[in-house]
C-alpha cells in the first residue's frame, strides 16, 4: 500500500496492525500526484490519501488500473477513522483493487476505476 496520509498516529497504528505500506510522506515527500499514480501501477499498491485533489486528479486524467482509499474525517474522529480503515483493509484488501473507495466514520462508498 502507498500512503499520502500525514497523521503520524494513523501511520503508527497501521504499522502496529502489520499492515504493510510505503509512506510517501515519510519517504518521497513532494512527489507529484501523477508520479504517485505511476508508482502505484508499477507495484501495484493501494493509495491511501486524505487529499481531496487527488480524487480529482484520478478521474480528470482518466487514471486506470489504480486503487485509492480516500479518507474524509475531522481531526476529532482520528481514532474512529483509524479503526474503520484497519477493518476495511484487513477484510477487503484484495477486493479493493481498481476501486476509488471513500471512507468516513459513517460509511464507505465504492467507485470503479477501470
Amino acid at each position: 500500500m502507498l500512503t499520502k496520509i500525514y497523521p503520524h498516529s494513523l501511520i503508527h497504528k497501521l504499522r502496529g496492525k502489520n499492515i504493510n505500506f510505503f509512506s510517501i510522506y515519510e519517504d518521497n515527500r513532494g512527489v507529484s500526484d501523477a508520479d504517485i499514480i505511476e508508482l502505484s501501477k508499477n507495484l501495484p499498491k493501494i493509495i491511501l490519501t486524505e487529499d481531496k485533489d487527488f480524487g480529482e486528479c484520478v478521474f480528470a486524467h482518466n487514471a486506470k488500473s489504480i486503487s485509492v482509499i480516500f479518507l474524509r474525517y475531522s481531526f476529532s474522529d482520528l481514532a474512529s477513522i483509524t479503526q474503520v480503515i484497519i477493518k476495511l483493509i484487513k477484510k477487503e484488501n484484495m477486493n479493493l483493487f481498481r476501486l476509488f473507495v471513500t471512507v468516513t466514520t459513517e460509511r464507505i462508498r465504492y467507485r470503479s476505476i477501470k
